[in-house]
């Protein structure tokens, strides 16, 4: 059986350019996209890979992929991503100026599901192409990827084909290799998100498994968050502890990124674990949190920012622009509505969180 359908889920930092023109909207409404961008001499280009079109159906998978080139005024579409059938839960990052593409699950008519193992280099220029790498150990969706040392991206814990892993798996961009590294230490889950800060990993939220007595299963929204430090001697060890939970309500696939001043931000989500429809697991729509929380690393203390503007849910990344403000690609806005939307929010000052 399958995760979406049995009753029984990453940030970039860009410190360079800053896009002080207006951002166009993407061509076409698209959620549960893979989404980074890469900084270069003539500005900071941005990307979008596979998703969810507006149909919302399995039909609707897809692997059409869009860049926006630097300082250009219309998104050009890519080739699509490789494969005969569109894929959700994938994820993007950039390392070594790069861009990698890892993952997802497609869906077929029967709405059986599968994990895909692949991973695409995607060198940026004029016309990009997909290079296909070392496949994952272990395929997994809706994980968490982290780039450390712009070097080694780490896919932590998500969900293979019938269950949520506890793995990490290392990826090192210049040998092309895999590796294994400490356990994710909590229940495994799929949906969460987080980001890296030097050696300071904080991954949070997402939904684990209930198991019920009588057999079947439950998909569950947890609040738990995780801080890791990577060893500066060897980068399969991480010291893993237990976080102060998120503050008022855990998130399912909401967007993250680590921020200039040591901190994490997490942006919308939801509150209540969907399908790729956006409708729950529980069969009551899900709607997007408008609230904006950041973690300190410096005092393991959580803050609450001003809500966003436009409230969104469905991602697979944030992008922080380094003249403070935010951008969401895509995503579901209130009433499930897939969206082509730029969502720029400038990032405000934190205060303390309300229980």
């Amino acid at each position: 059986m399958f995760k979406h359908t049995w009753n029984m889920f990453a940030g970039l930092l860009l410190g360079t350019s800053v896009m002080a023109y207006e951002i166009p909207d993407m061509p076409v409404p698209v959620s549960n996209n893979a989404v980074t961008a890469v900084s270069g001499e003539d500005g900071l280009a941005l990307y979008s890979f596979t998703g969810l079109l507006s149909g919302k159906s399995w039909q609707h998978v897809t692997n059409r992929s869009w860049w926006l080139p630097a300082g250009a005024d219309q998104w050009q579409e890519l080739p699509p991503v490789p494969g005969d059938m569109g894929r959700l839960a994938a994820v993007a990052v950039t390392a070594g100026q790069t861009v990698w593409v890892f993952g997802g699950y497609t869906v077929a008519e029967d709405h059986s599901e599968v994990s895909t193992p692949e991973t695409f280099r995607v060198d940026p220029g004029s016309r990009p192409v997909y290079q296909r790498m070392a496949d994952m150990p272990v395929p997994v969706d809706d994980a968490a990827a982290l780039v450390y040392q712009d070097r080694y991206i780490y896919l932590i814990s998500g969900w293979h084909d019938v269950g949520n892993v506890n793995l990490v798996q290392i990826y090192d961009t210049e040998t092309n290799r895999w590796q294994q590294g400490t356990p994710w230490p909590g229940e495994p889950v799929f949906g969460h998100a987080g980001a890296i800060d030097d050696r300071n990993l904080l991954v949070c939220g997402g939904v684990k498994i209930e198991y019920q007595q009588a057999g079947g299963r439950d998909f569950v929204l947890t609040d738990d968050c995780w801080q890791g430090i990577i060893s500066s001697s060897d980068i399969r060890r991480i010291g893993w502890r237990r976080a102060e939970s998120m503050p008022v309500t855990g998130r399912y696939r909401a967007a993250a990124a680590a921020l200039a001043d040591g901190s994490v931000m997490f942006v919308g989500g939801s509150d209540n674990p969907y399908n790729y429809d956006g409708i729950g697991y529980n069969e009551a729509a899900s709607e997007p949190l408008k609230s904006v929380i950041s973690f300190d690393f410096s005092d393991g203390q959580w803050r609450c920012h001003p809500p966003v503007d436009t409230p969104s849910m469905d991602h697979r990344g944030l992008l922080v622009l380094s003249d403070g403000s935010t951008l969401r690609l895509g995503g579901m806005l209130a009433g499930q509505q897939v969206t082509n939307k730029v969502l720029r929010q400038a990032i405000s000052e934190p205060g303390g969180c309300n229980p």
